[in-house]
């Protein structure tokens, strides 16, 4: 991930209207592009996060986002995923609030198979599947809240080729589809490898040969950020328009 302005957002147009509360024992499990949920309704992955129902809404300065933690984490597991919060709280003026009995649009975070999430707010509830096993990390769970604000993946970026190589001679066939180009609201960042949005440079490399290759230094190293950049914070106070 990199320290350059950037960030790539995406909305799904039409939102999945999910059982309230959410609950992660009886709820399936959709279809994914990587750690990317699409809804039953539609496929929908093109959409730059800017129409309308992709934010979540702001009140007077600030963006409270309602929140559930599933009762199937620990303690301990449940601290780790606050803090992963908490970082949204320091630097931007994102807000998680425990979620109360009136708010329809809320995340429920739960330990499903594998690290995911949607892209942007959805109506009616949205889970964040962060398995206790391989997901609580810092990095992951701002990785998987990003989606839910709005964001992609960095190597699907609509100018991401200049500022990369994408090698599909070595991706496994069966996940190219993590590279298609999207059209996406970039509002006017530049590529940041420093992102933990970033893919890493051998991302379903096929033969062990990279995948995405910095067009600045083809030996740059990328992809494996402990937290989000400074670039990641900045474009959530510009998608939000906080005042920070």
């Amino acid at each position: 991930m990199s320290a350059a302005f950037l960030f790539l957002l995406l909305l799904s147009g039409t939102n999945l209207l999910l059982s309230t509360p959410i609950d992660g024992n009886n709820s399936e499990k959709p279809r994914l592009l990587d750690d990317i949920a699409i809804p039953d309704t539609l496929f929908r992955n093109a959409d730059p996060c800017t129409a309308i129902g992709c934010k979540w809404p702001k009140s007077g300065f600030l963006v409270n986002v309602p929140y559930e933690i599933s009762s199937n984490y620990t303690q301990r597991e449940r601290r780790t995923i606050l803090k992963g919060l908490k970082s949204f709280h320091r630097r931007t003026c994102i807000r998680f609030v425990p979620r109360r009995p009136d708010d329809q649009d809320y995340i429920h975070f739960f330990s499903e198979e594998g690290c995911w999430s949607y892209v942007g707010r959805q109506d009616g509830g949205q889970n964040i599947s962060l398995e206790s096993d391989s997901c609580l990390d810092l990095a992951t769970i701002q990785h998987e809240v990003l989606h839910a604000l709005g964001f992609h993946h960095e190597q699907v970026r609509s100018d991401r080729d200049k500022y990369v190589r994408i090698h599909f001679e070595n991706i496994d066939e069966e996940e190219e589809h993590n590279f298609d180009k999207e059209e996406t609201n970039n509002l006017g960042t530049p590529y940041d490898f420093n992102s933990v949005m970033e893919y890493s440079n051998d991302a379903f490399s096929k033969n062990g040969k990279p995948t995405i290759v910095a067009k600045c230094n083809p030996k740059m190293k990328f992809g494996h950020a402990k937290k989000m950049s400074f670039n990641d914070i900045a474009r959530v106070n510009k998608l939000y328009k906080c005042k920070w």
